[in-house]
């Protein structure tokens, strides 16, 4: 999908590098404290306006995983739009268009990242200019994981995902995801977690490049990545995949899945690794991303 760069917005797929449960609220909420980063790849949000304000707003969807997109007003693209059209005032009425390249339940952020996506853009054509500070309040009124994709940049994220604390001097990260193409409900695989873990001990001060980030990610985990598996066998499969190609230093699930990633010593072996995937398992979904350092505060 192509379209006007200033009314098209990258919705960036989050990838939780550990992910620790650590409490269960009386609200049926869970106290989180992940490491989040976001990849240069995601799913694609354009707005075309409609001459005057008598129309409504429609959603479509496009991309290798449109079929996948409920387009009525369930859709977090469309209550985000109408969302912030109630809270700013603006007149938003035209056509929103969904460029869907990630696979759908992911564990990549999904549909928060596009509705995260959705209030950045209607906020830029609308010319409102909202804080970054605002945007993740109203982010919030969505769901507990839109304020950090809204943040878009590598944070530490506890709470119910309301605290973000940037983390600086990160080293770029090559990293292969993988999803199996198995959609894993994130209420069936906290129904299936066990007992909470222990809360991580002090706080994340990077150093080095990315071997040294691993071995500090190896002493951590993704609490959800066991009853994940439970719930998707699949996922084991292919975190075994990843484990057993050279030079990678660690295989993790992201979020509550299904996808996973492989780190990897530089973007050239983890290309490499990619290109092995692809041979080995056609049906998996497999990119190849670089992250850089973050340097700059949203």
């Amino acid at each position: 999908m192509t379209g006007d760069a200033s009314r098209s917005e990258l919705a960036p797929a989050k990838i939780n590098l550990d992910l620790l449960v650590t409490a269960r609220r009386l609200d049926g909420y869970h106290e989180l404290d992940s490491l989040v980063v976001f990849a240069p790849l995601g799913d694609l949000v354009s707005f075309a306006p409609a001459e005057g304000s008598g129309f409504g707003l429609t959603l479509e969807a496009a991309g290798p995983f449109a079929g996948q997109v409920p387009l009525d007003r369930d859709n977090l693209v469309l209550k985000a739009a109408d969302l912030f059209a109630a809270r700013t005032g603006a007149v938003v009425a035209g056509r929103i268009m969904l460029d869907k390249r990630l696979p759908v339940g992911a564990g990549l952020g999904g549909g928060s990242a596009d509705a995260a996506a959705t209030l950045r853009l209607l906020n830029r054509v609308c010319g409102t200019r909202l804080g970054n500070a605002r945007l993740r309040e109203l982010g919030a009124e969505l769901g507990a994981d839109v304020p950090v994709c809204v943040y878009g940049r590598p944070v530490r994220m506890r709470g119910i995902g309301e605290r973000l604390d940037p983390v600086r001097g990160l080293p770029t990260l090559g990293l292969v995801l993988v999803n199996p193409g198995v959609h894993v409900a994130t209420p069936a695989v906290f129904r299936a977690l066990g007992g909470l873990g222990e809360e991580r001990h002090g706080g994340i001060h990077p150093q080095g490049g990315p071997l040294v980030l691993a071995q500090y990610l190896a002493e951590s985990r993704n609490d959800l990545e066991p009853p994940a598996i439970a719930v998707a066998p699949v996922i084991a499969k292919v975190l075994q995949s990843l484990r057993t190609i050279e030079d990678c230093a660690l295989a993790r699930m992201s979020g509550s899945g299904s996808t996973c990633f492989g780190l990897f010593a530089g973007p050239d072996r983890a290309e490499r690794a990619a290109a092995i995937l692809r041979q080995a398992v056609p049906a998996w979904w497999v990119q190849a991303v670089t992250i850089e350092p973050d340097l700059v505060e949203p």
